[in-house]
């Protein structure tokens, strides 16, 4: 049973989603943050997004059954009940927001629970079952995590640096999603879900994956002149990354099929995490 539930969370999926944070914490603190708003911004964000999730596994309880990679998951399974399920995410959701008024402040608290309205009622409830842009809007909700970071030490986020982050994350979103959806692709068309490849077709969604890897270089130059929370410390990297997921891109859009989908998946996380650890060593390094 308590397996179950922490499955629910989806814990793989928060801790990349941690590092983002932890990156808003360091670059807003010029380097080492402050260890109990640190720590209210980790738990916190732990919490509202294990409850975002299990809220979500209450909402697609229907479409998990259809499709093979989610069978087993625990409503669908029996293990939980949805009601049940559904009440352990609206609980740790409202733990996670006295968490962070109570050890950071306000702002970085209505950031949190924005993020989950949004993950559910604008992207779970709205989107995901009715365009294949679903992945491109209701991204915004997993780009909040740096600006709950930035928030929580400045109490502001009127501020390029987490504006920059926010958008790295809402750019890195498309491609990173297309390339898991055209390995699932048989399993969303099965659920009637219409993800990109199901109404638009491989090749279409190749060429987009290639298009949001260019558009994640053309960022990098913008924030270079309107930011200056990075030195080359974090710059030569971030062009470096970028380059290696634009070839990662270009692999897959040249392939006669979708052989290269996985490594390229499988890139765009590790791109992420690289980015946002390149960032807090540039802070650390600074201090």
């Amino acid at each position: 049973m308590i397996t179950g539930y922490i499955s629910l969370t989806k814990p793989r999926i928060i801790i990349l989603l941690l590092v983002t944070a932890l990156g808003g914490l360091f670059l807003a603190s010029a380097g080492l943050p402050d260890p109990s708003i640190t720590m209210a911004v980790l738990v916190g964000g732990s919490l509202a997004a294990g409850g975002a999730n299990a809220i979500n596994h209450f909402l697609d309880r229907d479409i998990d059954e259809k499709m093979r990679r989610t069978r087993n998951r625990p409503i669908v399974s029996g293990i939980i009940r949805p009601q049940f399920a559904l009440s352990f995410g609206i609980l740790l959701n409202i733990i996670a927001f006295s968490i962070l008024v109570q050890w950071a402040n306000i702002l970085s608290a209505l950031l949190t629970l924005f993020a989950t309205l949004f993950y559910v009622f604008v992207y779970t409830m709205g989107l995901k079952r009715s365009t294949s842009q679903n992945i491109v809007i209701g991204g915004a909700a997993g780009a909040i995590p740096p600006m709950v970071g930035w928030a929580a030490i400045t109490g502001n986020i009127m501020d390029t640096t987490p504006l920059f982050l926010f958008t790295l994350i809402f750019l890195w979103t498309p491609p990173h999603f297309w390339a898991l959806s055209l390995i699932l692709k048989d399993d969303y068309a099965e659920a009637g879900i219409p993800m990109m490849p199901v109404t638009s077709g491989v090749a279409a969604t190749k060429r987009q994956i290639f298009i949001y890897t260019w558009l994640l270089l053309a960022l990098l130059p913008s924030a270079y002149f309107l930011t200056d929370s990075f030195s080359e410390i974090f710059w030569v990297p971030a062009f470096l990354l970028t380059t290696v997921f634009i070839f990662f891109a270009w692999r897959l859009l040249k392939s006669q099929g979708i052989e290269s989908a996985k490594p390229t998946y499988i890139f765009s996380l590790a791109y992420l995490g690289l980015m946002f650890i390149a960032s807090m060593v540039d802070s650390g390094v600074n201090i």
